[in-house]
């Protein structure tokens, strides 16, 4: 269990510090943290690969609309 929450945190760092990270819309930031977010949830949850992708989906379709509709304000 420790081992993937210090997983989830380096995949988020390493999403965070990419360059092309500032360069993204905020829907697609919302997207990226959301999948990163949704899969890692998944992860630690225990879930199979196929729980772990539907929640990575699912979180990034979610971060999309709320990175978009914080974009649009």
């Amino acid at each position: 269990m420790m081992r993937s929450i210090v997983l989830l945190i380096a995949m988020a760092g390493a999403t965070c510090g990419c360059d092309q990270f500032d360069n993204m819309s905020t829907g697609q930031k919302g997207a990226v943290t959301g999948a990163a977010l949704g899969t890692g949830i998944g992860m630690v949850s225990g879930g199979s690969f196929g729980q772990v992708v539907g929640a990575g989906l699912i979180g990034g379709a979610v971060g999309y609309i709320g990175g978009t509709a914080i974009g649009n304000k």
